[in-house]
């Protein structure tokens, strides 16, 4: 596939995932959902389970795959639809979201869901399950494949997070990749207001890490920054809006975790364009 075709179905796929991020937001009724958080990151998940992340859907157990880790695992919202776009699990799936006995729970489970490396959702564990699974894969001598934490802003106020991002740079896990969910907004404010983390690239480099900021609605850039590989950890900073495509959802903290309203569907569905 040509450069620009694979750009392009990234994009759409992002598309597609925020339209489910949606439906699936309003099926789920009075129960709500984490919205704002997994509408910034459609992007990201879009361009590593499609463009960047080695793994066969047909053999969840080979051991040269990648490992990707949740780490803010409220954002399961956006996961779900990821693995429709790659393959991972059938469409119609997505409509047992929150649905008793469903395997689609509103953070990721170990209950025989394909693609899911580690159960999460309490924030700041991720990165710690990231060092581990590095140092698992070195035992193992698997130096190919790489283990991908995806993280938010707010997660960042954890000092396990901290801990654990010494531990990777002492132990020099160049297979360790941080994505960082910028969007500047946690569950009860804006981040610069509630712990301020800037200069937060600084703060990654003071540990020894490697690190590159991007768009993270930039398909190729985050593509680029995916298919950087160097001699230490590593942390992609991918600066977000929260609520990405919606109006009345973009940079609005009140939509961290919230439910749908019917006019408020009908525009986030017309917003997106109505692919039903």
């Amino acid at each position: 596939m040509a450069k620009a075709e694979h750009i392009l179905k990234c994009k759409q796929a992002a598309l597609e995932i925020r339209r489910d991020i949606i439906e699936m937001s309003y099926a789920a009724g009075n129960q709500g959902a984490h919205l704002g958080g997994s509408l910034s990151m459609a992007e990201i998940l879009a361009a590593l389970y499609i463009g960047a992340a080695k793994f066969n859907i047909y053999r969840w157990e080979w051991e040269k795959r990648d490992r990707i880790i949740l780490s803010k695992g409220h954002g399961a919202l956006a996961l779900y639809p990821t693995f429709v776009q790659a393959g991972i699990i059938d469409k119609d799936e997505l409509q047992t979201f929150k649905v008793n006995g469903s395997k689609l729970s509103s953070h990721p489970s170990l209950n025989g869901l394909p693609g899911i490396e580690y159960a999460s959702g309490s924030l700041g564990q991720g990165l710690s399950l990231g060092v581990g699974a590095c140092l698992a894969l070195r035992k193992k001598n698997n130096v190919s494949s790489r283990v991908f934490v995806l993280m938010g802003d707010g997660e960042c106020d954890e000092g396990s997070v901290w801990e654990a991002a010494a531990s990777a740079a002492h132990f020099q896990l160049d297979q360790l990749v941080a994505i960082i969910d910028r969007n500047h907004i946690q569950y009860d404010g804006e981040t610069r207001k509630v712990m301020s983390m800037e200069p937060m690239a600084e703060k990654w480099k003071s540990f020894g890490w490697d690190v590159r900021e991007v768009d993270g609605h930039n398909i190729e850039a985050l593509l680029d920054a995916y298919s950087i590989k160097g001699n230490k950890p590593y942390a992609i900073i991918a600066d977000t809006v929260k609520g990405k495509g919606i109006s009345f959802m973009e940079g609005n903290w009140r939509f961290h975790n919230s439910r749908l309203s019917e006019a408020q569907y009908q525009q986030a569905v017309a917003e997106l364009g109505d692919s039903r």
